[in-house]
């Protein structure tokens, strides 16, 4: 099986169109609406990777990185943030959590490839 990837975004139109772009690239997508729902995810699917946007209902970004690097499987799970937002304080926030890199929107679908590919191999 190769790569799979868990997309995070209240927005339905991102998480179609990052599914769209990863799907045509050869990696297998699921998705999920906010942080509660990608732990849910993260409990009965096992992802190579984590894109996740900052601003969220029920469980923001942040704290959804927070709780991904504080469980002993899910550590070393690389996790990237997806987001209208480019506030350097937010994104050393982000990095001081754990994140593993930040991609601002609006998306350009040949920067996400190149970061995925860079980030899984």
């Amino acid at each position: 099986m190769g790569i799979h990837i868990l997309a995070v975004d209240d927005s339905k139109t991102i998480r179609d169109i990052v599914a769209f772009t990863l799907e045509q690239a050869g990696y297998s997508v699921g998705l999920a609406v906010d942080g509660v729902d990608a732990l849910d995810k993260l409990n009965k699917e096992d992802f190579d990777l984590v894109i996740t946007d900052f601003n969220m209902p029920n469980m923001d970004g942040l704290e959804l990185i927070e709780t991904i690097k504080a469980k002993e499987d899910w550590k070393t799970k690389p996790v990237l943030v997806l987001s209208t937002e480019s506030d350097a304080e937010l994104k050393n926030r982000a990095r001081a959590a754990g994140a593993t890199g930040w991609i601002v929107k609006p998306l350009d679908p040949t920067a996400l490839i190149k970061v995925v590919k860079k980030v899984c191999g």
